[in-house]
């Protein structure tokens, strides 16, 4: 996941290459960036002479396609691509910075246009780029969920949850000051992140994974996996001001979460709006959409943050409806480390949210790299895969964790 040109170079593709346990790779989205030469990491990207072309912010069809062949040539993808098939979950750089259904957070259509037209000239590229088949005739290409079968052992199903069903994100911001309690902070959470019109995937999608996982059941497959693009678990920010630690400048957090850290920590909401924190009342249909297909033990595979996560998966009714492996970045740096905190501070702050939040078994956000899932019909096992650096060919490797898997009845649980 998370593979910007920019921000270093793809060493961790090069290792997967080299990986003789690695079977296949499962992207999980923001394969591309869309920034231009002077956006999100310009800095390193001059240092290390990995600029993005073209040096515009891509919008059109062209742009679109040249920033893919430029992703393409990197000879760490180069290598990757010829070692191992590819399966994908696009996210939301694949268009741009943190789209819905009617435009995006990154979208300004005064300068760039009508968003369809975006939408549509980035999802052209991606099946042209992209080792992928175009979909049925008469089906649309935006709606690109699959399912994948590995014998009796799993089925996999990739989610959709960017073009086809998301309801707008909140903006914090708009309510900075209209939060003054821990009363208000819960009736933002109730009646604003879970409002029930707030969806993030489509009806179409939905009718789709209740057949696949009842398919699933019914064959008796061992493993339900799903590829998501996006945290699932919940993430609530611990009181980060009231343990002493301290915020970094703000002018060296050139993406404002730091700040906005300590308001959110105040009154313990979500780290990120726009995964399925900000759509609490979508989380919980999705699963009980599950719980209707007797499906209670996902293995959800999520990117996106940056971030490793191994995560538990808890409905609001206290079910237990799986486990969550998250993966960093394959380039793009962790946002604690990326907002201006030094290593060790980063470091504190991950353990705090794994004390803090009860579906938060470990997470890190120190690294680049990849998870290396193996399963059997009886346990899995998780290895996270760091790179020493991106910001040279000359790196290492090193498994800074291992997750195993088990069953606990209907469920998994990590051993």
């Amino acid at each position: 996941s998370c593979s910007n040109h920019a921000f270093g170079y793809f060493n961790a593709y090069d290792a997967i290459a080299h990986d003789e346990a690695i079977d296949f790779v499962l992207h999980l989205g923001d394969y591309i960036y869309e920034y231009g030469a002077t956006g999100w990491g310009a800095e390193t990207a001059l240092s290390l002479n990995r600029a993005h072309t073209p040096i515009n912010e891509i919008v059109s069809l062209q742009d679109y396609r040249e920033r893919h062949a430029q992703y393409k040539a990197d000879p760490d993808s180069q290598r990757m691509h010829a070692a191992k098939p590819l399966l994908l979950v696009w996210d939301d750089h694949e268009s741009t910075n943190n789209p819905w259904v009617g435009g995006a957070q990154n979208h300004q259509p005064a300068d760039e246009g009508r968003w369809i037209d975006r939408r549509d000239n980035a999802i052209r590229a991606y099946y042209e780029w992209m080792p992928i088949r175009e979909p049925s005739v008469g089906a649309e290409r935006k709606n690109f969920w699959r399912r994948y079968q590995f014998g009796n052992l799993a089925t996999l199903v990739t989610l959709e949850s960017r073009h086809t069903g998301r309801s707008e994100q909140i903006d914090y911001g708009d309510f900075l000051g209209r939060i003054q309690s821990l009363d208000d902070a819960e009736a933002f959470k109730r009646d604003v992140l879970g409002a029930p019109d707030r969806t993030m995937i489509s009806p179409a999608m939905e009718a789709f994974l209740s057949s696949e996982l009842r398919r699933s059941k019914a064959q008796g497959v061992q493993w339900r996996l799903i590829g998501n693009a996006i945290p699932m678990a919940k993430t609530p920010v611990p009181d980060l001001a009231s343990m002493g630690i301290t915020m970094p400048d703000r002018q060296a957090a050139p993406l404002g979460i730091s700040a906005d850290l300590v308001w959110k920590g105040r009154w313990n909401l979500p780290l990120y709006p726009d995964t399925w924190d900000g759509y609490a009342w979508a989380r919980e249909q999705f699963y009980s959409l599950c719980k209707q297909c007797d499906v209670s033990d996902l293995l959800v595979l999520t990117g996106d943050s940056h971030s490793f996560w191994a995560n538990q998966l808890t409905a609001e009714d206290g079910q237990s409806m799986g486990l969550e492996l998250g993966t960093a970045g394959i380039s793009s740096p962790g946002d604690f480390i990326d907002e201006g905190f030094d290593r060790l501070t980063a470091k504190r702050i991950d353990e705090v949210f794994a004390q803090h939040a009860p579906d938060i078994r470990w997470t890190s956000n120190l690294h680049q790299g990849y998870v290396r899932l193996i399963l059997t019909p009886s346990e899995g096992r998780a290895d996270y895969v760091a790179m020493s650096t991106v910001e040279s060919r000359q790196y290492s490797t090193d498994i800074i964790r291992s997750e195993y898997i088990n069953r606990n009845g209907s469920s998994l649980q990590f051993a």
